[in-house]
């Protein structure tokens, strides 16, 4: 009997009751919403992050005897290129610019010769792509426990060999490597800071 009378109070609640049920359904499903959107967006945040630079199409060797003729060099490049900045003192001997097979393309990599006022040699690489590092060869080297100085505002991994050093910096556009006579290795830090990255433009 009790259960009848409270039945007009029941017919009166129901519609908020009804409310309640239907807001936490759809409260549920934004949450569903939003979780969906935030799973499929995460690839989609690694691949904006990730620039992966196009890999080449095979374009023949180049070589220079003059410095007036680096500019042209340069510009056979897909990235800023090391070199050194006027009025180092370094003379400048010769420049290729050559393709190595890499993934299912190519990179390219640009070596400069110099020689320091003394005549003791400096060779700058300049490699693209910066994935590109099984384009720098071995050669003998190996990882030393002596940090490698900055090269243009950037930290750089240095290697020895028996008779070179050679350290080499990474950034967005291209990997960078200067290799010295081991006996140059106290000027290696005065030749660091005379490299500056050029472009052809």
């Amino acid at each position: 009997m009790t259960v009848w009378k409270r039945l007009p109070e029941v017919w009166k609640a129901l519609p908020r009751i009804l409310i309640r049920i239907i807001g936490a359904l759809l409260a549920l499903a934004m949450l569903g919403l939003a979780c969906v959107a935030l799973i499929l967006g995460q690839p989609e945040e690694k691949e904006a992050d990730q620039t992966v630079q196009p890999l080449l199409s095979p374009s023949p060797a180049a070589s220079i005897q003059e410095e007036g003729e680096l500019r042209e060099l340069v510009a056979t490049f897909p990235a800023p290129v090391m070199s050194f900045m006027s009025g180092s003192g370094m003379v400048f001997v010769s420049g290729t610019s050559a393709d190595a097979a890499l993934g299912g393309g190519f990179g390219r990599v640009l070596t400069l010769n110099w020689q320091t006022p003394a005549g003791e040699p400096v060779m700058l690489q300049s490699i693209y792509p910066a994935e590109g590092l099984e384009l720098l060869k071995g050669g003998g080297f190996h990882f030393s426990r002596v940090a490698g100085p900055t090269l243009f505002g950037r930290s750089s991994v240095r290697m020895e060999a028996e008779d070179r050093i050679r350290v080499h910096a990474v950034t967005e556009k291209g990997i960078y490597t200067v290799t010295v006579p081991r006996g140059a290795v106290e000027r290696l830090g005065a030749v660091a800071q005379s490299l500056q990255l050029f472009t052809a433009e």
